[in-house]
């Protein structure tokens, strides 16, 4: 599923790295745990997530991960909003619940990353 179709589900706010909404992803996993991100998380995924703090950049790229969706319309920081655009990732912000979220992607075709 392209990241543009998405944002469009999502109803989601671009906040940073509007030129890579045509990538391809495989995969959604959702959580605020990045231990669990680090555990369970494969090459093209997109990640949701309600945890704004540096870790989830750092968590993304230690992945390779590539885009970045906060739920219950979180607002990362300005400080993450940088390291997002160094990295070349793209954050898309959702007024949707983590749950509501997972669901409309599912429903839609995108599998979750097996565990």
């Amino acid at each position: 599923m392209k990241l543009r179709e998405i944002a469009e589900l999502l109803n989601c706010d671009v906040l940073v790295g509007e030129k890579f909404l045509d990538r391809e992803v495989k995969y959604a996993f959702g959580s605020d745990l990045m231990s669990d991100v680090l555990a369970y998380t494969e090459e093209d995924t997109v990640l949701l997530t309600g945890l704004c703090n540096n870790q989830v950049i750092r968590t993304a790229e230690m992945l390779d991960l590539k885009s970045i969706v906060f739920v219950r319309g979180k607002c990362p920081t300005e400080e993450i909003v940088n390291l997002a655009k160094e990295d070349d990732i793209l954050i898309l912000r959702t007024e949707h619940t983590m749950y509501s979220a997972s669901g409309i992607l599912y429903s839609h075709g995108l599998q979750g990353t097996a565990i």
